[in-house]
């Protein structure tokens, strides 16, 4: 039990901590994305309302949800544990100004998190507090009785400072899987010279694509 103490408390434990929680994360997201990109279907929500069923319903995805939600507030919980440390190790000495995004980002991921902490508190009311305590209405597909949740993101993303409040969201999301990315690879000790180029690149992909796609669901469905 002494050495997961050590671990934890130790800088390079917090960083694996950190690393392992931000990957599980990145795959949540990848998932998620899936699913949502459902609500740009021209079927009047059934693939997206019938996905959410299968999603809600699964034991083994709820379990994996479940977890997933403590990875999340872990993770977070983590960040800002590490930003105080920073700072306190950092003192009174400040950074130069930079434009650099990759540099940027990772002198304020305590920011970005916060961001994304708060949005998440938000999302989460907005959704899956209104799918398991709201009065979220049925649709029958086939013999096959669901919740319209289609309904529910529709109402949200008619909504102008929901959607300004999602694409402001995903920034922040998108600058903190800039740096999060290619550092949770490095923290794990998986880097090398040969594989680097492409860890890099993927990384500044993957932080581009998934949060624009994201962002595209609700401009989509609040222009038409």
């Amino acid at each position: 039990m002494k050495w997961l103490i050590d671990l934890f408390s130790s800088s390079i434990g917090r960083k694996v901590v950190m690393a392992l929680t931000g990957l599980f994360i990145i795959l949540f997201l990848t998932v998620h994305l899936i699913g949502n990109l459902q609500l740009l279907k021209d079927d009047g929500g059934e693939a997206f309302n019938v996905y959410a069923y299968f999603m809600t319903h699964n034991p083994l995805i709820k379990t994996v949800s479940y977890v997933n939600y403590a990875f999340f507030l872990f993770h977070i919980g983590w960040a800002i544990l590490l930003a105080r440390k920073n700072k306190v190790a950092r003192g009174s000495q400040g950074y130069a100004v930079t434009k650099s995004p990759a540099i940027w980002s990772s002198r304020n991921m305590g920011i970005l998190g916060t961001i994304i902490f708060v949005f998440l508190v938000i999302h989460m009311r907005q959704f899956w507090g209104e799918m398991h305590f709201g009065s979220v209405p049925m649709k029958t597909y086939g013999d096959q009785e669901v919740k319209d949740l289609y309904t529910l993101c529709a109402e949200a993303f008619s909504q102008w400072w929901y959607v300004g409040l999602y694409c402001f969201s995903m920034t922040a999301i998108a600058f903190h899987l800039w740096h999060g990315f290619e550092s949770a690879f490095q923290s794990l000790g998986l880097n090398h010279m040969k594989y680097n180029p492409v860890i890099k690149f993927v990384g500044k992909a993957y932080s581009v694509v998934v949060p624009a796609l994201f962002a595209l669901i609700p401009v989509t469905m609040f222009f038409v």
